[in-house]
């Protein structure tokens, strides 16, 4: 009759091994012969230690958990991202556990060390080294989420540069606009790397000379604010801020309105991700909208075949579309949305 209220001590002397023998086992960490390992198995399946979907999972060797990697955890972004990933990872009855390496110091060791503790690991992309990936890979399953995969390690992304590219067209052909700035560091992200590569792409199609840098800041909010009292104190100001996501661009519109321009008359302002708050602001937010969600849940999906079934272990790069959506910041006159892109 199983006994969810069992402790380690308890499924110790029941199993004749010692406490450290049963963590290592649940842990599936150092050396346990096979007959103390049958042993402890066979005590937590007959008593209800753990629940039998995990009790099979130290069977098989395995963690019953998923690892995320971050940079951080503020903003709407990196909550859909979580919540994407569970939508995968909690119905196949895996926990989630969430490292962020944001100021650490330790991150690459934290991240290997995190490898040894579940059964596969989504990492952000430009969140740790590619030598570190490539031997996490060889610990567990990984998959790169917004950025490519160094190696074999696959990834899955959005697509960036070409809706860029449509989003900073419509603003120079459309809209007419000839002085346009990016706000966002391309050093410090894959994706906004691939954003600034789209908007400069499309300044070469239409022959207007792009600027020779982006404003390179971080993609918060506070950022973006701290952006526009750069960009609008110069002596000569853009009449366009192309954002490298949507909490930037909120920032530079709360900077400029408190400046007293008048958005998109004066100063048209885009974004890229099409966060909730988007289309609530004050002109809705022209943006790019892509699928948060969909990323994270798909990335658990390619862990968990690469865990339950390693001969269709996933390869290679998968894209998925994103959507130009048009609304008042750009000058359009109610909420648009263009054919996807990508593939």
């Amino acid at each position: 009759m199983g006994n969810s209220r069992l402790t380690v001590r308890e499924i110790a002397r029941l199993a004749g091994v010692s406490v450290a023998t049963v963590s290592r086992v649940s842990n599936g960490t150092g050396q346990v012969s096979e007959e103390m390992r049958r042993r402890v198995l066979e005590a937590i399946e007959k008593h209800g230690y753990r629940p039998d979907h995990l009790g099979r999972a130290l069977a098989a060797g395995r963690h019953g958990a998923l690892g995320l990697v971050f940079p951080g955890l503020s903003g709407p972004y990196f909550t859909e991202l979580i919540q994407g990933f569970e939508s995968e990872a909690v119905p196949s009855r895996a926990s989630v556990h969430i490292l962020c390496t944001h100021l650490r110091s330790d991150s690459d060791a934290q991240v290997l060390e995190m490898g040894r503790r579940v059964d596969g690991v989504a990492v952000i992309g430009g969140t740790i080294s590619d030598p570190t990936l490539l031997r996490l890979a060889e610990m567990v399953p990984v998959v790169v989420v917004a950025g490519e995969g160094p190696g074999s390690v696959p990834s899955v992304r959005a697509e960036n540069t070409a809706t860029m590219a449509a989003l900073t067209r419509h603003l120079l052909i459309d809209h007419g606009r000839t002085d346009l700035v990016f706000v966002g560091n391309p050093e410090g992200s894959p994706d906004v790397s691939e954003r600034w590569t789209g908007f400069l792409a499309a300044h070469r199609a239409a022959g207007v000379t792009p600027p020779i840098a982006p404003v390179a800041v971080s993609l918060q909010q506070a950022d973006g604010v701290l952006a526009a009292e750069q960009l609008l104190r110069a002596t000569t100001r853009p009449d366009g801020v192309v954002c490298a996501n949507d909490e930037t661009a909120l920032g530079v519109l709360v900077g400029a309105l408190g400046r007293g321009l008048r958005v998109p008359q004066d100063l048209v302002i885009t974004g890229f991700d099409d966060a909730p708050i988007a289309a609530l602001v004050n002109p809705a937010l022209t943006t790019v909208r892509q699928p948060v969600r969909e990323l994270a849940a798909e990335a658990a999906r390619l862990i968990l075949t690469a865990v339950n079934e390693p001969e269709r272990a996933p390869s290679g790069d998968t894209v998925l579309p994103t959507e130009l959506v048009l609304r008042r910041s750009c000058g359009c006159p109610a909420d648009l949305m263009t054919g996807g892109t990508g593939t």
